[in-house]
């Protein structure tokens, strides 16, 4: 199944950034392929139009910022 949102992570600034995110998960882990072996298999996350994450059935781009560390969380908490 694929998620599609935007999340409003608090900055250093006390202020919102927004990060947006596409996210394909599954009703089962995957040890293979899943972020550390849970159920997504897909996920992008973008930050002012940047990408600022990225892991297509295996990791791409490290977390790039704070927020997207803070984004990675939630949607590991809620999908994974």
């Amino acid at each position: 199944m694929w998620s599609e949102g935007t999340i409003g992570v608090k900055n250093e600034d006390g202020k919102y950034t927004a990060v947006h995110y596409w996210c394909k998960h599954f009703d089962e882990p995957s040890e293979e392929y899943g972020i550390d072996g849970g159920r997504i298999s897909k996920l992008m996350l973008k930050q002012d139009g940047t990408v600022v994450y990225n892991y297509d059935r295996g990791l791409d781009i490290a977390p790039q910022t704070k927020e997207a560390e803070q984004a990675l969380a939630i949607l590991m908490h809620e999908h994974n």
